[in-house]
């Protein structure tokens, strides 16, 4: 009898003892399956910072693509009204007339009567050439060229197209104020205009235009 009631008293506490067991592999598996979620979060997380990475890259680039550029850009004042900054405030002659570089543009400018033309004129973009380049103009030509309004005007709008022009807009054919065709060749930072002049500072902004500074004059075609 003894032998049989510690036998059934063995089979029940196995019995009582299954459910606490299969309730402990229950509450395992649970932890289990916690663990994963965890980790799944944590990529999920880490991958959300490199999204962020391109914005950022792009964001910069977006600024460098701003900047002006170019050997000539250091003939510019770093601080005052002729600086960069100091002519992003001005319309362009004004602020051209600030640039010591560009002193004789400015002086056939206002020779030509263009200043307010040019001042009130809305998102343009001038392609605009260094007293060097003017000196490239045999003196008795450019003296008789500033003594004749209807020439010099035509030179001058020559120079100026419509709208501002970024840089990766550029290169192209380009219908300027006077009617004729500017056509510019090149990529990045290196442009040429009209076959010879070349672009020694570029993107150069002010309150109302586009510079692109430039070593040639650019002439009517014979």
């Amino acid at each position: 009898m003894f032998k049989t009631s510690a036998s059934k008293i063995a089979a029940l506490a196995a019995v009582v003892a299954l459910p606490l067991s299969l309730a402990a592999c229950g509450d395992t598996a649970t932890d289990g399956a916690a663990a994963p979620a965890s980790s799944a979060a944590a990529p999920s997380s880490a991958a959300s910072s490199p999204a962020m990475s391109p914005s950022a890259s792009a964001s910069s680039s977006a600024s460098d693509a701003s900047a002006p550029f170019g050997s000539g850009c250091s003939a510019v004042p770093t601080s005052g009204k002729g600086s960069f900054d100091g002519m992003s405030q001005d319309p362009v002659a004004t602020a051209a007339s600030n640039n010591p570089a560009l002193s004789t543009l400015v002086s056939a400018v206002k020779a030509a009567g263009l200043v307010d033309t040019l001042n009130n004129a809305e998102d343009i973009t001038v392609f605009a050439p260094t007293n060097d380049a003017f000196k490239k103009i045999p003196a008795a030509d450019l003296k008789k060229v500033l003594n004749d309004k209807k020439t010099l005007t035509a030179i001058l709008t020559g120079h100026v197209t419509s709208p501002k022009l970024a840089p990766t807009d550029l290169a192209g054919d380009h219908t300027s104020l006077a009617k004729t065709t500017i056509k510019v060749t090149g990529s990045g930072e290196d442009f040429t205009v009209d076959g010879s002049a070349k672009v020694v500072c570029g993107n150069v902004q002010t309150a109302n235009a586009t510079v692109y500074i430039i070593d040639s004059v650019l002439l009517p075609k014979s």
